[in-house]
């Protein structure tokens, strides 16, 4: 631990506290995808949002960042392809290569669902004390950087993943 770092039974309230917050945002993330789970499902949906963060990507490089391997994301992007939300084409500098690519269609699912969940968090963070909705900002804010997670804008929504 930093110093200055919470001792052991705090660490553990914290943990609980930020597990049971955890249960709450992905209620959030699988009610904002109700709307559209007979075209996406939840891990289609992450391959979405990192190609709109990332933009036209090579098949073994989407892999990495799905922490998947590249065959399971071929079946994916597969899928994708089929339901009109990315293209696949070879790589115009290294044809060896595939490069993923969001559609238009694909690109407003993304944007359809991102906005669903902004507008479920806004309504539960809008229930909070001010005093307490500052102080939350700061501790995710901190959260974030000792994860090293750049900090995602209302532009930028998207382009960190979720």
């Amino acid at each position: 631990m930093n110093a200055g770092s919470p001792d052991a039974a705090d660490v553990d309230e914290l943990v609980t506290a930020m597990l049971t917050a955890s249960r709450v945002l992905v209620g959030v993330s699988a009610r904002s995808l109700a709307e559209v789970e007979d075209t996406v499902t939840v891990t289609q949906f992450r391959v979405l949002v990192v190609l709109q963060g990332h933009g036209e990507t090579r098949l073994n490089l989407l892999a990495d960042r799905l922490a998947v391997s590249p065959s399971t994301a071929l079946r994916t992007v597969d899928r994708l392809i089929g339901s009109g939300l990315v293209t696949r084409r070879e790589n115009t500098h290294d044809r060896r290569e595939v490069v993923i690519e969001l559609t238009t269609r694909g690109r407003a699912v993304v944007d359809r669902v991102t906005e669903r969940r902004r507008a479920a968090i806004r309504e539960i963070v809008e229930q909070m004390p001010q005093r307490q909705s500052t102080r939350l900002l700061e501790a995710l804010s901190a959260f974030a950087a000792a994860a090293e997670e750049p900090a995602a804008t209302l532009d930028a929504a998207t382009a960190l993943g979720w």
